[in-house]
């Protein structure tokens, strides 16, 4: 396994937007939203009721097919509001912020003297256990598997990412305190991925008891799964767990304080927000919080939860999820453009595949929208998928096995080794204006269901 990945293929989006490295606000919430969808494979059972109380660190939700696995507050007040779907489907658990905050004490402990029941335990009745992803699927980890490894991804790739070596440049000891903890999980210890160009500088690259991997690429080089792939791939039958360095973080801030502590800094980016910068903030927060950011007179604007290619329309009403550090505004793009394709002269308008000379600017950033200028039809039998995918497997097969719910060769083109994330290239790439990452998802969906 090498400690040195140079990955050739991918592509960065020039994106205009991009968050200057100063802390504009904090952000002092009114309402916080916990919403059980961004925990993929959480059966989630409800613990409060609304005018509960609840201290940061509550629990308010279980899982139930393990019950020891909790979701807990991020803040201390009470229960708002529980806002339910279709057929009584649990959307969001509303929790109205105290102006004080007050945390649940769950001791301050050293990872050095715990076992690795120990871990769990803290992880699950904190609800830092949701922290921890299980491949294939990217479904909640299941405590009873030992994984052949853990996976750490210490920085992003994504349009407009937010930089952890800014973010977290103050959070070494807890980033060192998670993964003490963390590797009692796995006897395979713990692969701690950090971006090849910034190594020297990153304060990543202290860190210790790790196998530690510089990583170099465009655009996806910075998904965990790419990294996964290029490291040690996940064969039929294998786990391996992966935590982001976000929550690693976070997980350490639990043991060196005894607080569940979710703070954290987000980037406010994208071509529509006014003075892109970071804020502190909670996961959580409302879009609202934001006010400042953006101008929404004319209702025209998208909020996406995360980055542009693989992040949440969760509108103006919408919360922050719970793992993002990204908000990316961006123009509804409904105007219609006659004959655009035979227009190459159009300098405003950014190519991946070179069709207009836009090319003859590589450092110009393009103030984007969401205009997919065109509709889906018939996939195009096309090498513009390897091209951005650094990782050797048929993008377009396992679309179409996942289509036609083939899982015979879903499982021979790749699908545990992929979430919908690793693909989101592929879609924006792709001439016949298919949505790649929903099919893979419906495809994971289906595996999760059968081979249950």
């Amino acid at each position: 396994m090498s400690n040195n990945i140079n990955l050739k293929r991918g592509l960065n989006i020039p994106i205009s937007g991009e968050a200057v490295l100063k802390t504009g606000k904090t952000i002092v919430p009114d309402v916080i939203a916990v919403k059980p969808s961004d925990f993929k494979g959480l059966v989630p059972r409800l613990l409060v009721r609304e005018g509960d109380k609840v201290l940061a660190g509550s629990p308010i939700l279980a899982d139930k097919q393990s019950a020891d696995i909790l979701i807990t507050s991020p803040v201390s007040g009470s229960v708002a509001e529980i806002v339910r779907g279709e057929k009584r489907k649990l959307l969001e658990v509303r929790i109205k912020a105290e102006g004080t905050q007050e945390f649940v004490d769950f001791g301050v402990q050293k990872a050095s003297s715990m076992s690795a029941d120990e871990v769990k335990a803290l992880l699950m009745k904190s609800g830092l256990w949701a922290a921890i992803k299980q491949r294939p699927y990217g479904v909640l980890a299941d405590p009873q598997i030992q994984p052949k490894a853990i996976f750490v991804s210490s920085f992003s790739t994504a349009p407009l990412a937010a930089d952890t070596d800014y973010t977290l440049r103050d959070e070494l000891l807890n980033v060192q305190a998670g993964v003490d903890a963390l590797s009692r999980l796995s006897a395979g210890g713990i692969h701690f991925c950090i971006n090849g160009k910034t190594s020297s500088s990153s304060p990543f690259h202290k860190v210790e008891h790790v196998q530690i991997h510089e990583v170099t690429g465009k655009h996806p080089a910075g998904n965990v799964g790419i990294q996964i792939a290029n490291i040690d791939p996940i064969k039929k039958g294998e786990t391996v767990w992966t935590v982001s360095i976000l929550m690693l973080a976070a997980i350490g801030r639990l043991l060196n304080t005894g607080k569940v502590d979710l703070r954290r800094k987000v980037a406010v980016t994208g071509p529509k927000a006014i003075n892109p910068c970071y804020v502190d903030a909670l996961p959580g927060i409302a879009m609202k919080d934001l006010k400042e950011f953006y101008d929404n007179a004319a209702g025209d604007l998208r909020f996406v939860s995360g980055d542009v290619l693989s992040g949440t329309n969760v509108g103006e009403n919408g919360f922050l999820g719970f793992f993002d550090d990204q908000v990316t505004l961006l123009h509804e793009g409904t105007e219609r453009e006659i004959l655009g394709w035979a227009k190459p002269f159009r300098f405003n308008q950014f190519s991946s595949s070179r069709s207009y000379f836009s090319w003859l600017l590589p450092k110009k950033k393009y103030d984007m929208d969401t205009n997919l200028h065109g509709g889906p039809r018939a996939f195009v039998v096309s090498d513009v998928y390897s091209k951005v995918l650094p990782v050797d497997i048929y993008p377009v097969y396992l679309a179409k096995a996942c289509l036609a719910g083939d899982i015979d060769n879903m499982e021979k083109f790749g699908i545990y080794e992929v979430l919908p994330e690793d693909l989101a290239l592929c879609e924006y790439v792709d001439p016949s204006k298919n949505n790649i990452q929903e099919i893979i998802s419906n495809g994971i969906n289906l595996m999760i269901k059968e081979m249950a």
